[in-house]
């Protein structure tokens, strides 16, 4: 608290008329302010100050080598790695963590050696304002950027102003992965994109674990079967090429299905999928609409299926259609056929984007 008409209270470099004010409490015996070496040795000021932007400078170089990082190193399943780790991975983790430390340090040092410390008293006032409050909460704004010293000090300002805009870079950047360049390099013959998966006509519905494959035969009513492509277990007799590492895991997230049976007359078929099911088997897409959950809670005498996570509720009976929850679409139905050994198999891919919405969904149907 500074005491009015107490010249020893103020710091050389300071306003006077901003410092010096009318104090409703007297003082009621605190010691003597102790100033700051910077706040009293002009060189030392300089000095912190040089200090504070080298803070903001390194974490700039930080956030421009993110960005190198991002588009030099590889990754997939040769990546370079770095002490046995991803080198691609190191090097973001680092250098965005280097960006928001040398921030967060440019900013203490900046607090603890430049801005001002004295004692402030924040007087209790009605909910609303007079006109009295509304100028002295000016006034202390006043106060408080000439204490921060922002408008004397460009070098510490413009060098903050700079580290910030730049730490948007790596934002920026991630946003790429993000998409629509997911969806435009879309190829529907090998299942990539967010529109198309790796369901082809003919191919095999087979159990998720064992990759056997399944007999419409071999389903029972009130039965539920986790289920994904043929393609994902490759061998000598099915001909299919090996996937490994993140391509497998992608297409096994696009194309888990679930297999249910039913009575068929209980069956309300869609528009254009009258010959989608065999027999009372009927097969959806397992990864929920709503933000790409898998499901498989099934209640079999009402035949819907619950997602764990938000609690929406698919009416397996009618297309899939919501009964409840947050999700907004029905689960996307894969249309089923028979091949000459009674297995079941694909007609085609979905018809629609499996999982999640999207803010591309709408026009790729």
């Amino acid at each position: 608290m500074i005491e009015p008409g107490n010249d020893d209270a103020i710091a050389p470099g300071h306003d006077r008329s901003l410092a010096v004010r009318e104090e409703p409490i007297a003082n009621p015996g605190l010691p003597a302010h102790q100033w700051r070496p910077t706040d009293v040795d002009e060189r030392l000021e300089k000095r912190a100050e040089r200090q504070v932007a080298a803070m903001f400078v390194l974490s700039m170089i930080c956030g421009v080598l993110f960005v190198v990082a991002y588009f030099t190193l590889e990754i997939g399943d040769n990546f370079d790695t770095f002490i046995g780790l991803g080198a691609s991975t190191v090097a973001l983790g680092l250098t965005l963590g280097g960006a928001l430390l040398f921030i967060g340090i440019g900013i203490i040092q900046w607090a603890r050696k430049l801005m001002g410390d004295q004692e402030i008293v924040e007087m209790r006032h009605p909910a609303a304002s007079s006109a009295e409050d509304r100028e002295a909460t000016l006034a202390a704004l006043s106060l408080g950027a000439e204490e921060s010293g922002i408008g004397r000090r460009p070098l510490v300002r413009n060098t903050l102003l700079g580290s910030l805009g730049l730490l948007g870079l790596p934002a920026v950047v991630l946003l790429r992965d993000l998409g629509p360049s997911n969806a435009e390099v879309a190829n529907e013959e090998e299942g990539t994109g967010l529109q198309h998966t790796i369901w082809k006509p003919g191919m095999r519905l087979v159990r998720d674990v064992l990759g056997t494959p399944i007999k419409a035969s071999e389903i029972e009513i009130g039965d539920l079967v986790n289920a994904a492509p043929e393609a994902l277990f490759p061998t000598e007799e099915n001909g299919y090429e090996e996937i490994e590492g993140v391509p497998l895991q992608v297409q096994k997230a696009k194309g888990a299905i679930i297999i249910v049976k039913m009575e068929p007359d209980e069956i309300k078929p869609g528009k254009g999928r009258e010959d989608w099911t065999i027999d009372g088997v009927i097969c959806y897409s397992k990864i929920c609409t709503h933000v790409g959950c898998p499901i498989s809670l099934y209640e079999r005498t009402t035949h819907h299926v619950l997602c764990p996570c938000h609690q929406s509720t698919f009416d397996l009976a009618d297309s899939a259609k919501v009964v409840f929850g947050p999700a907004h679409r029905p689960l996307p139905q894969l249309p089923l056929a028979v091949d000459s050994e009674g297995y079941l198999i694909a007609q085609s891919d979905f018809t629609e984007p499996v999982g999640a919405s999207y803010w591309e969904r709408e026009k790729q149907k």
